[in-house]
Order: C-alpha cells, then structure tokens, then sequence
C-alpha cells in the first residue's frame, strides 16, 4: 500500500509542474513589420493588330466568282503593301469552306483570315485595298505588343521598387528601418485594350469605321489607343 501511495504522490507532482510549467515560458511575441502595396503601370503603343477577314464567293453578272480568285487578288493587293503573306492565315485552322445555301440552287462558299500588321498606318490601307477587291467583312480582331512578356516583367520590377520605396519613406518618419521581405505576393497583369472590333459596311466606307481608335481626317490614319499595363505587388517587411 505504501509503494501504491507513494506511486500516486509521484504522478501527481510530475502532471502538476507540467501544467504549470507550461506557464513559465510565455510565447514570443511577434517581430515588428509593416505591410505595403507596390504599384506600376505602363502605356505601351500596340504593334501587333490583327484584321479578320472574310470572303465569300459570289456572283458579279451571273457569273460565280470563286473564293480561289478573290483569294489569289488578295495575296497580290497584301504584297503591294510591302506585307509579308506569311502575316496572312486562316482564322482558327478552318481549312474547310463554310458551306452557305443559295437560293436552294447552288452553294456558296466563304473562307476567314486572319492578317497581322505592324503599324496602325497600314490598317488604313488594307481596309482601302479591301474597299477595291469589294471585300465588305473586316474587321480589328485584337490588339497586341509583340514585346508583351517582357513588359510584364518589367512592370512587375517597377511595382516590387514601388514597395520597398513606401517602406522606406514612412519607417523613416519615425525613425526605423526596413528589414528583409517575410511575405512576397503578386496579383496578375491585366492589359487593358479599349478596342471594339471595327467593320466595313459598304463598299464605299472604308474609312467609315467605328470603333476606339480615332482616324486622322487628313492623313487617313488610324490612330489605336494604347495598351495599358497595371500591377500591384503586395510585400510584408521585417523592421530592423
């Protein structure tokens, strides 16, 4: 009965200094730091501009004109303009006509492309040479900048600096320092292209177009707006 006593005093001193121990060392408390949002932004001029375009075969005095034909006269008119045909491509693959009924009779068929020009000057003078095969479906597809991923990493730099930079100057005003980043987080870039697709409606009109770019009256000269890059990176720093 002794040694069963003497067991139980034992076991319970050794569960009361573990509970209490446990009181004795507090937990540390957390290092000071300060939580910022880097931002950037960039506006770039868009240097790749894509034209949809279609063509249908049709009839001129009841003779059908085939799309081989219009096709072959829009290869001659894209490398009059000093474009590459390599700039020119069916849209999506579609190697297959679209099968268009006529009249219950015959049927017609179209073709969609896709041409990538360089510089807002020279959609003016597609959608001219268009107006003269009268090709009366195009239209501005997308925008882009053939530099796009590069930007982005530029953007991204210029947003992180942005950070450290806010850190910096608001610990100084009271007189600490900024320490290392604990927690780096980006949000995604998102380009902002204010761009609706523009279409020819008639053979005559092809300046007649509608859409977020503007056209020089004199010149004939669409000018696009640009492309706008926006990004925030938020940092959490230590303080020294």
């Amino acid at each position: 009965m002794n040694l069963f006593k003497h067991c139980l005093i034992i076991t319970f001193l050794a569960t009361t200094f573990t509970m209490y121990g446990q009181t004795y060392f507090p937990k540390s408390e957390e290092s000071p730091y300060i939580e910022v949002t880097g931002t950037a932004e960039q506006e770039v001029i868009p240097d790749e501009i894509y034209i949809a375009i279609t063509i249908k075969e049709k009839y001129a005095n009841r003779v059908k004109i085939s799309i081989e034909e219009q096709e072959s006269k829009l290869k001659e008119a894209i490398k009059s303009l000093g474009i590459n045909l390599e700039n020119l491509s069916l849209s999506d693959a579609s190697a297959d006509y679209v099968k268009i009924k006529w009249q219950k009779k015959d049927v017609l068929t179209s073709k969609d492309y896709t041409l990538k020009v360089s510089h807002a000057s020279i959609v003016g003078q597609v959608f001219m040479e268009l107006e003269k095969l009268e090709i009366t479906e195009a239209s501005i597809s997308k925008v882009n900048h053939s530099k796009m991923d590069s930007l982005k990493k530029e953007i991204k730099i210029k947003a992180i600096k942005d950070a450290k930079d806010k850190a910096d100057y608001l610990l100084n005003a009271i007189g600490e320092q900024t320490g290392k980043p604990l927690i780096v987080r980006e949000n995604e870039i998102y380009p902002i292209r204010t761009l609706a697709a523009p279409l020819i409606k008639s053979s005559r009109s092809a300046a007649n177009i509608s859409y977020d770019a503007t056209i020089e009256e004199e010149s004939n000269e669409i000018q696009f707006q640009k492309i706008k890059l926006q990004t925030s990176i938020y940092v959490k720093f230590s303080i020294k």
